[in-house]
């Protein structure tokens, strides 16, 4: 191996970087005066070689002359700045190489303010020119030239879509997207999924909902009873019930075209009613704290009704208002003879909602807030002391409303989690449940009043910590004063379940209503409590592990499922031909017409414009009469929901004649609501073969069904064998016969006339551990499958 280093005779020949090196090290050396000069110039006191050194003080002058010292050592004091200089001008590491591995980063070399302090001047110095000078403006040039504030900017950006009180702090830490006009969260930057559900089931998780849509309608009571009685599914007990009526619990049902049932489906939708007291006297609006706000019905006929409704549907919602509004005021003018005046109004900008779920959440919210000193009420006390033991919200009534006044959650900050008592030795402790009433559920935040002057904080969270820095105890609690605002608000509890399922895990929780103004002071501290932040990803994933259905992915034939099938189906298929074609699934092959989007007129057997395969509509439908062209034509597809479906459907599986029975139950529905029956023109034969109606799906082996899969239905000696197979398949040996090629269903491409239904949402599950999916199925296919499985 030859030497780094040449011999001086091929001094010439050496390399660039040697050359380099060299150069570096000359201009890292210090010159050294020689001996001669430095003898010469040296002494400035008495030098005397036979002085006692033993003290080290001996032999010193008496007095320095600062002349002569600085000319005896100008030669060092000029090679060390000569060496300082050459040493900087020859380096060859700018500062950004300087830094550890670990700080490194592209983005360095454009701003000054990435690398540590002690190296900001001379990285200052290293940038261009123009660079300096852009990084010396505090504000962008456009928005110095006009003039802009921030809160100018962030109006600006606000042009084409809303954002929440929330917004700053969700963009910071998840990915936004615009929907229904406004800018909402979907899913953390982190990954979150499994924690997200775990958070669901064993903790809490947050959700800002405060992007739904609200409606308030103030009339008669009797009008505003006509009035939601035309538009509201009328299965079970409906707005004029005893339990709603009063205000102590909300009412969850879904929202009908006037007149249109069980056609027209349009949302679920939330009905609140405003509380008021059966006192044997009237009660001033303006009474103590405890009833302000409480009207006595007797004396003044006038209630109002919160409306809670997706954002998508807020058009149709209203248009279905007006409508319901004309005809109930036409009735009550037939009954009273007099006029009556019924008010919509949009109130979406005065309130902030928060969706608080899982286990804990009763004691993160004991925790964040404090109620106020005159909130004294029996059962609000019982309640309250209640909350903290709770160990899931659904230990107290479904849908009950609790309304209380609280104080600034700012300055009880940092909140802390409230804890269960000690659990004593003889046992569980009793806990007494509060039930619900409308003394109970009453708040101010109905009063519009009080909502606009709480739009704003009275202090800022600046002034607020400074009250705290300069309290006794820097960094305690701040008492409330009596200039500090009181918040009302109503808390609902929520519950994410099905009841008719005997496999569906539910979940539990609270829904926070205050006024607006106040969602980042409420918001600040119930997330401090380690509780997590749900998007909308995070959303639908509860109503998807409780089996629940979700609007609008789960409602097929609903228009804000159109439109998110449409949409669906651009990203997919973007997606799908971005891949070549050795790395995606060949839908062509595996005999997918549309993979991308779910046909629901092929699954109902009505037949486009452009369908010419008769076979298929005369495979799909039972042989009635009614089974010609001009019937499929007159077919309207529509939804079976309800709390009474699993009744009906009972029914409707023990009769002969299927059509006529769902043609008896609807009319029964409709007199119920005090409707006319069907027009004449509708046969039972039509309505049920535009039905569809929602299912759970559970795998019976491995695998996880996927969005848009197609459910379809197999031969009867198929069925057989699958159902022998099942049988045995835990046993330790079994036949070769018991489990043929034949049931390997993946390899299996199914005629068009067995598929059924479509998937609406399908995978892996969770709480079960195991695929899961809800889809929705042809109601008539789903007679054949009862059928098929009693023979």
């Amino acid at each position: 191996m030859p030497p780094k280093r040449r011999n001086g005779e091929d001094a010439d020949a050496i390399t660039g970087r040697e050359k380099k090196k060299l150069k570096i090290n000359a201009a890292r050396t210090i010159a050294v005066q020689p001996s001669s000069q430095r003898e010469s110039s040296a002494a400035i006191g008495p030098s005397n070689s036979a002085t006692n050194h033993s003290n080290s003080l001996t032999g010193l002058p008496t007095a320095l002359d600062v002349e002569k010292f600085v000319e005896a050592r100008a030669f060092e004091i000029d090679a060390m700045h000569t060496a300082m200089k050459t040493a900087s001008a020859s380096s060859t590491h700018r500062v950004w190489q300087t830094l550890p591995r670990h700080l490194r980063r592209r983005a360095a070399s454009h701003d000054v303010r990435r690398v540590p302090l002690k190296l900001r001047d001379r990285a200052r110095a290293e940038m261009d020119p123009v660079r300096k000078k852009a990084l010396g403006r505090s504000l962008p040039k456009l928005g110095k030239g006009k003039g802009m504030s921030r809160t100018e900017a962030f109006l600006r950006r606000q042009r084409d879509k809303a954002w929440l009180e929330t917004h700053i702090w969700h963009a910071k830490r998840m990915h936004m997207e615009n929907m229904w006009g406004y800018r909402l969260a979907v899913t953390p930057t982190e990954k979150s999924y499994r924690p997200s559900h775990r958070a669901s089931v064993h903790g809490s998780i947050l959700h800002d909902a405060s992007y739904y849509s609200t409606y308030e309608i103030k009339g008669p009571e009797e009008a505003l009873i006509a009035l939601l009685d035309l538009c509201c599914d009328p299965q079970g007990p409906g707005p004029s019930s005893k339990r709603y009526l009063n205000g102590s619990r909300i009412l969850e049902t879904s929202m009908y075209a006037v007149g249109l049932y069980p056609y027209g489906l349009i949302a679920p939708v939330t009905i609140i009613w405003r509380p008021y007291l059966q006192a044997s006297s009237a009660i001033n609006t303006t009474g103590s704290s405890g009833n302000e706000g409480v009207k006595d019905v007797r004396a003044a006929d006038i209630r109002s009704v919160w409306l809670r409704f997706h954002p998508s549907v807020q058009t149709a919602v209203f248009n279905t208002l007006k409508d319901a509004t004309s005809r109930s005021l036409t009735l009550y003018k037939a009954r009273h003879s007099e006029e009556a005046l019924v008010e919509v109004i949009d109130i979406k900008r005065q309130l902030n909602i928060f969706e608080i779920m899982g286990p804990k959440s009763s004691q993160v919210i004991k925790g964040a807030l404090t109620p106020i000193v005159s909130e004294k009420s029996r059962e609000f006390l019982q309640f309250w002391k209640s909350l903290a033991e709770l160990q899931s919200s659904g230990s107290v009534p479904r849908g009950m409303i609790v309304g209380f006044k609280v104080n600034d959650p700012r300055l009880n900050f940092p909140p802390k989690n409230a804890k269960p008592a000690t659990i004593p030795s003889k046992g569980v402790p009793s806990i007494e449940i509060t039930f619900p009433s409308a003394n109970l559920a009453n708040s101010e935040i109905w009063e519009e009043s009080m909502r606009n002057s709480l739009s704003k904080p009275r202090y800022k969270k600046k002034d607020i910590d400074t009250r705290r820095a300069n309290s006794d105890i820097p960094g305690s609690a701040l008492k409330a004063l009596r200039q500090d605002d009181c918040i009302p608000i109503l808390l609902i509890q929520r519950s994410v379940e099905t009841p008719n399922s005997s496999g569906s895990k539910g979940l539990h929780g609270w829904t926070l209503i205050l006024p607006a103004g106040w969602s980042m002071a409420f918001f600040s501290s119930l997330i401090y409590t380690s509780t997590r932040v749900a998007g909308q990803q995070e959303r639908q994933t509860q109503a998807y592990e409780a089996g629940t259905t979700y609007f609008p992915r789960d409602y097929p034939t609903t228009e804000p499922y159109q439109a998110y099938a449409q949409d669906r189906e651009f990203k997919e298929k973007e997606t799908w031909d971005r891949k070549p074609p050795a790395k995606r699934v060949n839908f062509e092959k595996l005999g997918t017409e549309n993979p991308w989007m779910s046909d629901w007129a092929k699954v109902l057997g009505i037949p486009g414009r452009d369908d010419k395969d008769e076979d298929f509509v005369a495979t799909q439908r039972e042989p009635e009469p009614s089974q010609d062209n001009e019937a499929h034509i007159a077919i309207k597809p529509w939804l079976l929901r309800g709390s009474e479906v699993p009744s009906i459907l009972s029914k409707l599986s023990s009769v002969f004649n299927v059509g006529a029975a769902l043609l008896s139950e609807i009319n029964r529905l409709r007199l119920k609501r005090s409707h006319q029956v069907l027009a004449e023109d509708i046969t039972g034969a039509q309505l049920l073969h535009g039905a569809l109606v929602n299912v759970e799906i559970t795998m019976c082996s491995r695998g996880s069904p996927q969005d848009l899969a197609e459910i379809f239905i197999i031969p009867d000696g198929l069925s057989i064998q699958w159902e022998r197979f099942l049988q045995t398949r835990n046993r330790k040996s079994v036949d070769d016969e018991e489990h043929p090629d034949e049931l390997e269903l993946a390899s299996h491409i199914p005629p068009k006339s067995s598929i059924v239904g479509h998937v609406t949402t399908g995978h892996y599950s969770l709480a079960r551990g195991e695929g899961f999916a809800i889809g929705a199925i042809a109601l008539a296919r789903l007679m054949e499958l009862e059928q098929q499985a009693r023979r």
